[in-house]
């Protein structure tokens, strides 16, 4: 067929690819696995709007903004290349509007919610705008790209309980290290281009080979992270069974990525299957009665 032929894309089908809305299953699960174990059970309706809410805005916001400052960037990406700002379908005005329209969402869901999470609003929004310029500076984008998800069980349980107990920061610096990992995958497919544009990135400065490792490494340490974490809130076996499970998976991922870094597609898509194990395993654990806590907080 030839591309005279091919049908133009719809308005709802252009926005949803604009904003990936078929990724959100990579992130929202630890969201509402979080929001589960803020609330110790089943948090109130007007609570789980609101966060949700603030999740999707915030994602959208980042989507929006990162689509603005990289149109010129992506243009020259293969991978990026026939997105819709970069292929000049839409305006970069657009993307800026529904950036900080998304970020104004944010803030009124946080100011619902309760007077902490309005006040750290901005600057949850300052990580999710930031990021888009990482890559320019410094090699350690995929950090910060992970810092960004490590927002999430922060934001949560400010937003369920109006504190940040200690005992979060074990999930905080442990999706710093998920996401730092799971970044650094994605970076891998960009290595040639990052190159030539004259990016920074982990794997245009240590290599393939040494990201690869790294990656391992961060799994191993998130998975740990987030062990110590379930036994601060005195979780149940379910938890643990899940964590294995997901190490397992991890496992096989990080040894096909040993074997051909570019590979990169299938693990990005096994996240999918990551992030939901997690909120299996705290929905089973929170629940389901079985087996005991392992520690009682």
């Amino acid at each position: 067929m030839s591309a005279a032929a091919i049908p133009p894309r719809s308005r709802a089908r252009e926005l949803g690819t604009f904003l990936e809305i078929q990724n959100l299953g990579l992130n929202l699960p630890f969201a509402l696995a979080f929001l589960f174990l803020a609330a110790r059970g089943v948090p109130s309706l007007r609570v789980v709007a609101l966060v949700v809410i603030a999740f999707v805005a915030a994602r959208n916001a980042g989507h929006g903004f990162n689509r603005w400052a990289d149109r010129r960037l992506d243009a020259q990406n293969p991978r990026t290349r026939d997105r819709a700002v970069a292929a000049g379908r839409t305006a970069p005005g657009i993307a800026l509007a529904i950036a900080f329209g998304s970020g104004a969402v944010v803030v009124a869901a946080a100011y619902f919610l309760n007077p902490l999470a309005f006040v750290l609003s901005p600057v949850a929004l300052a990580l999710v705008f930031g990021y888009s310029y990482t890559k320019r500076v410094t090699s350690f984008t995929t950090a910060f790209l992970g810092l960004v998800e490590a927002i999430t069980p922060a934001a949560v349980f400010i937003a369920v309980t109006g504190e940040l107990a200690p005992s979060v920061l074990l999930a905080v610096v442990g999706l710093l290290a998920w996401g730092t990992a799971f970044e650094t995958v994605h970076s891998l497919g960009d290595l040639a281009s990052d190159r030539a544009l004259g990016l920074f990135s982990i794997p245009v400065r240590w290599g393939a080979r040494a990201s690869v490792r790294l990656v391992a490494l961060l799994h191993g340490v998130a998975l740990v992270l987030l062990a110590l974490f379930g036994l601060a809130l005195g979780l149940r076996l379910p938890y643990f069974v899940a964590l294995a499970a997901m190490a397992a998976v991890a496992g096989v991922g990080d040894r096909a990525l040993a074997r051909d870094p570019t590979a990169t597609r299938v693990l990005f898509r096994r996240h999918f299957v990551l992030s939901a194990l997690y909120l299996v395993g705290v929905l089973v654990a929170l629940f389901v009665p079985v087996g005991p806590a392992l520690l009682v907080p």
